[in-house]
């Protein structure tokens, strides 16, 4: 069965477009078809301090994988292109590419692993404004 999953991406460190690029092409590769993707949006650090602008975007993918399937993929691509500490407890930090799963289906989950829709999307613009391009 095919499924429709929404993702946020984010970096703030090295060749910040080829990190989104790269991200993308390995979600493509490993969890399904990247169906759209949105433009580029240049934000500020969201939660931290930091002096290297964000560069984000969102896109739609078609899976047959199960949403924690996913989240252990995606966090396995953080891990592959170098990004060493996930953000934890409100602590945020530079990154080399964060990807968070948004939404799956119409599906609501709410575990210690994994909550969807993701909780804060609505809080942030730098989710909403690419996110609103694709869906």
């Amino acid at each position: 069965m095919e499924h429709t999953v929404y993702f946020s991406l984010g970096t703030n460190l090295g060749d910040k477009e080829g990190n989104i690029h790269e991200a993308i092409r390995r979600i493509g590769e490993l969890i399904g078809t990247v169906e759209c993707q949105s433009t580029l949006l240049v934000t500020e650090p969201w939660g931290f301090e930091s002096e290297n602008t964000f560069v984000n975007a969102a896109i739609r993918c078609i899976t047959s994988l199960a949403p924690l399937d996913i989240l252990t993929i995606t966090q396995d691509i953080e891990r592959a292109m170098g990004r060493t500490a996930k953000s934890v407890d409100g602590q945020y930090h530079d990154r080399i590419i964060d990807i968070d799963i948004l939404m799956y289906d119409d599906l609501h989950i709410n575990t210690p692993e994994l909550t969807l829709p993701h909780p804060l999307m609505k809080e942030r613009d730098f989710v909403m404004i690419p996110l609103s391009e694709i869906f």
